[in-house]
């Protein structure tokens, strides 16, 4: 079984939609589902902490997608090293495990990069060590709702839905199934 990890910074709103999105996409694609399977920690996680309000209802009332389990994790080094993808939220969230992990960056990306087909070694504009790019490309962030209104949490959740979207169609891809 292959292990996809959604990361952010603390593990309540952007990465346990993630996880709930992808795994409700896997009870539908049963293919896909003997294959893969879903979970999340944050850079700044305290374990436990349940999902963001805001975040079990968006995800309950527009998408049947009960989350209110979720419990946060705190990111570990094996998380990591057993994940078969590392996808983030933003940039920021995708340098720091690489600048903490180097050996593990063939496979962190952001999660809107892995969705639109980016691969590592593109590294646009001047590069730092390790692959980490100066300049910052905001389109592939997911901007984080927490403490926004309800509002904000349901755009959030578009986005991510439709990042998850495109992760399904590159995992069918190439995954040869």
């Amino acid at each position: 079984m292959r292990k996809i990890l959604f990361v952010c910074t603390g593990n309540t709103c952007r990465s346990s939609m993630a996880e709930g999105f992808f795994s409700k996409a896997l009870e539908d694609h049963p293919i896909l589902a003997k294959h893969f399977e879903a979970f999340s920690a944050g850079l700044m996680a305290i374990n436990g902490n349940p999902a963001s309000a805001n975040s079990i209802q968006v995800l309950k009332e527009e998408w049947g997608i009960d989350i209110s389990n979720h419990k946060a994790r705190l990111i570990k080094y094996e998380d990591i090293r057993d994940a078969y993808l590392v996808l983030t939220m933003t940039r920021n969230h995708k340098d720091a495990i690489i600048r903490m992990f180097p050996d593990t960056k063939s496979k962190v990306f952001t999660l809107k990069e892995y969705a639109r087909g980016k691969d590592n070694d593109e590294c646009p504009g001047k590069c730092l060590g390790n692959g980490i790019a100066d300049d910052y490309d905001f389109s592939l962030d997911i901007l984080d709702p927490y403490g926004m209104p309800l509002q904000t949490y349901k755009e959030c959740a578009m986005d991510v839905k439709k990042a998850i979207d495109g992760l399904l169609r590159r995992l069918e891809q190439e995954t040869d199934i």
